[in-house]
């Protein structure tokens, strides 16, 4: 529903131009990048889990609802170790108390929220950064 959800919050951007934004950046620095979108908490478990089989090595997720009610994701990224950035359009943090509560702030690598579309980029920029393999002399 982004793009049509309460524009004044989460903008007018689609996921499919978010994703293409993203796209373009990944594909300049030679990254890979998948995407998957679902609003079923199970499917996004899944996904996590089945990450680590696929060899991923990060993971950027926007939780929606689930950042204040999801526990099976927690654990998920808990079971799997993968590093994960924690996205967000809004900032949580200036809105209703009951989100700036959130199961996984605690245990990503990191989050970004408040800056719109925006929020996607710096995650994927900061997840490059991140991959990017260390130079040993």
């Amino acid at each position: 529903m982004l793009g049509s959800r309460e524009p004044e919050t989460y903008g007018s951007d689609t996921l499919d131009s978010i994703n293409q934004t993203l796209t373009k950046l990944a594909k300049k620095n030679n990254a890979q990048l998948e995407s998957f979108q679902s609003n079923v908490e199970g499917e996004i478990v899944s996904c996590i889990q089945q990450a680590v089989s696929s060899q991923i090595d990060l993971i950027i997720i926007n939780p929606a609802a689930y950042t204040h009610t999801s526990i099976a994701i927690r654990d998920a990224f808990l079971a799997t170790r993968i590093p994960f950035i924690e996205t967000h359009l809004s900032n949580v943090h200036a809105r209703e108390e009951f989100r700036a509560h959130s199961y996984l702030s605690d245990i990503a690598l990191g989050v970004i929220c408040g800056f719109g579309k925006n929020s996607y980029v710096l995650a994927l920029e900061a997840a490059i950064i991140h991959c990017e393999p260390t130079v040993t002399k």
